[in-house]
């Protein structure tokens, strides 16, 4: 995630200007005590066990770093400026490693509101103009993970079947219910369950930060073909390792999901396709 892509005059140093216009508004920084590590042109470009998350409405939550724990000789001041009514006008930096340049990767606020004191002496990095990111030892994908969001995976013994196109495509008593905050509940079924025949492997990919990536295949019935309807993690994050090889159907795009014999309702998404 970055600063709201809006210029503007924001007085540093004085109240926000956006929470009265916008009530209920919340920026919150957590401590992170994770070892955290940015990669970019072969060089660790940042790294700490001080890092803030900082959790946002509206937005994917973002890993600030102290300015002290980061490569600042690497990095290359930017005229480029934004400026957000709730933290102040952030400025710019590009990243220079060797031959590898990436514009405008890094930003911070020198000065920001009197509600975010702590992100005078911190920077953050688009995650997608880096080459990698780590907890600890481990890769993570997407987006800094929230640590208010959980993922519950739990084996069941109810029965669960998924109808796409008038046909059955999978059934199950051994799926995997998973339960992750702010959600819909996913049903993943193991493939000996599910009428494989009918799906088509795709060039699709997608990665979580709590799950990994997975693939895709589409759905092929009545003489129709649902892209990407059916997605799985053939190398999950440890975290997820259960859900290995497991199929999972979108609830939003399926004819329906049966539980214990009872449709499940749909869910409003942003992968509903009305």
């Amino acid at each position: 995630m970055r600063p709201e892509d809006t210029p503007g005059n924001g007085g540093p140093g004085n109240t926000a200007p956006g929470y009265p216009l916008h009530p209920g508004y919340k920026v919150e920084l957590v401590p992170c005590p994770k070892r955290l590590r940015v990669a970019f042109g072969g060089e660790n470009i940042a790294e700490t066990t001080r890092a803030l998350v900082l959790r946002e409405t509206a937005h994917v939550p973002v890993y600030y770093f102290p300015r002290d724990h980061v490569r600042m000789d690497l990095m290359h001041p930017s005229d480029h400026t934004t400026h957000c009514p709730f933290k102040g006008n952030a400025v710019y930096w590009s990243i220079t490693v060797g031959d590898r340049h990436s514009k405008n990767a890094v930003w911070g606020y020198p000065t920001p509101y009197d509600e975010v004191p702590e992100l005078a002496d911190y920077v953050a990095f688009y995650w997608d103009r880096v080459d990698q990111w780590r907890e600890e030892n481990e890769e993570v994908f997407v987006h800094a993970r929230d640590p208010f969001v959980r993922i519950d995976i739990l084996k069941s013994s109810r029965p669960v079947r998924v109808d796409v196109g008038g046909e059955t495509v999978a059934e199950s008593k051994n799926a995997l219910f998973l339960f992750e905050t702010g959600l819909p509940v996913r049903y993943y079924i193991p493939q000996k369950d599910v009428q494989m025949h009918l799906l088509t492997p795709t060039e699709t990919k997608s990665a979580c930060p709590y799950k990994g990536v997975a693939r895709y295949w589409s759905v092929n019935v009545g003489g129709q073909e649902i892209a990407d309807l059916a997605w799985g993690y053939a190398d999950p994050v440890r975290e997820s390792a259960p859900i290995k090889d497991f199929i999972c159907l979108y609830n939003e795009c399926v004819d329906a999901i049966y539980v214990d014999g009872v449709a499940e309702a749909k869910p409003k998404t942003k992968w509903s396709k009305d």
